[in-house]
């Protein structure tokens, strides 16, 4: 259940006053204090309104006219800490709340993740603008973050990335000035992690310069969201019983589950990877969708405590994204099509009255070639075999 939102808002907004205000996407203020960045609330009324936000008599776009002008310093004011995107009946009776971290800048939830990293370094003595070259493995997204971030504090950046990274993000990070090297060898597990940790340890052996940030091991990772993603969603909601996080190095996922178990006592974190991802345990396998699971175990997941554990075929992934997008009208990412597709596995253990909460990483723009492409999705999302989805308790920490 949403928490009360606040009193009307002032004539215009600058970036100054969204330091202390938020306010949703129709100009409207919600609730509380805001941290240092953008945060609005899709579709955020009073209580009474926002349960008949999707009745047939609402269910339309209110206009524009009068929308605050919003001024901002940096781009890096451009977090939007809390946006949900209520789902109606998405899972079977029960409404889903969909933390959309898609329109942040550079696209993800990974500018929190890169900025942590970053500033961790900064705090311990261990960066230098102008002089550092740091270094990370990302398919993707946290590579964009972190190239964006270089570029504003004058740091050197080498991303080791791979074939399954999609174009737009390669150029994106060229065009914010990093190098990108991409490993073209897949590691024994049938991935890349072990391919791209391979040439950072070369880069670390050739580079006197050269930190590596390990988002795979550094516990600012998993701290970042602890202290921001977690508390985004806990001051937005009265209750959560359940709360869905797509897993790759486990930083996110480590970090929800350990503040809100804080918060609230009774949750159910649920963690969800592809099948073919090795992080609990699963049998290693080919893996085509970036941004989710790996071939590698990640340090981080001994501090990950999930309750469930969801590994989701790649064909569901491509069929939950596709059916987002028709029946709720957004291009979400592959990590959140396999949040998704989990939600909707599990719904039948849901009960009544219970708040479910899930994790959509980035949106679909960047998918549009693959995900979204038939052709790809025909070549490249074939079924090993016709095992279904697993689902099994949570194991213990190795």
């Amino acid at each position: 259940m949403f928490k009360e939102p606040a009193s009307p808002s002032p004539r215009y907004v600058t970036a100054v006053e969204l330091m202390s205000r938020r306010y949703d996407i129709w100009g409207l203020p919600v609730f509380g204090p805001a941290d240092d960045s953008l945060s609005w609330v899709a579709g955020k009324k009073t209580r009474a309104e926002h349960s008949s936000w999707w009745s047939e008599e609402t269910r339309q776009v209110p206009s524009l006219k009068g929308c605050r002008t919003m001024i901002i310093e940096s781009p890096l004011q451009l977090i939007f800490r809390d946006l949900f995107y209520r789902l109606p009946a998405f899972a079977g009776r029960h409404d889903v709340f969909l933390k959309l971290e898609g329109f942040n800048i550079t696209g993800s939830i990974k500018i929190k993740t890169a900025l942590g990293l970053v500033e961790d370094l900064e705090q311990r003595g261990m960066a230098r603008p102008n002089e550092t070259v740091l270094v990370e493995s990302s398919s993707g997204n946290l590579g964009l973050a972190l190239s964006l971030i270089c570029a504003i504090k004058d740091y050197k950046f080498i991303c080791v990335t791979d074939p399954n990274a999609n174009r737009a993000t390669l150029r994106g990070m060229e065009l914010y000035g990093a190098k990108v090297i991409v490993v073209e060898d897949r590691d024994s597990a049938g991935g890349y992690l072990g391919s791209r940790l391979e040439k950072i340890d070369q880069i670390l052996r050739s580079e006197p310069n050269a930190v590596w940030l390990n988002q795979y091991a550094n516990v600012a990772n998993k701290n970042v969201h602890a202290e921001q993603t977690a508390n985004e969603i806990a001051r937005e909601f009265d209750k959560v019983d359940w709360v869905f996080v797509g897993t790759g190095t486990t930083g996110t996922l480590a970090g929800i589950s350990e503040r809100l178990r804080a918060e609230f006592p009774r949750i159910k974190v649920v963690a969800v990877e592809p099948v073919g991802s090795v992080t609990f345990g699963g049998r290693p396998g080919k893996r085509n969708i970036p941004g989710i699971g790996a071939s590698v175990r990640p340090k981080l997941a001994d501090l990950a405590k999930p309750d469930r554990i969801v590994a989701v075929k790649e064909e569901s992934t491509v069929e939950a994204c596709l059916s987002f997008v028709r029946n709720y009208h957004l291009l979400v990412g592959g990590s959140t099509g396999t949040v998704l597709a989990a939600v909707q596995q599990l719904a039948p253990e849901f009960s009544r009255g219970d708040t479910i909460v899930a994790i959509s990483a980035d949106l679909g723009e960047k998918y549009l070639d693959t995900i979204y492409d038939p052709a790809w999705v025909e070549k490249v999302i074939v079924p090993e075999d016709d095992r279904p989805a697993r689902t099994y308790a949570s194991v213990s920490s190795e």
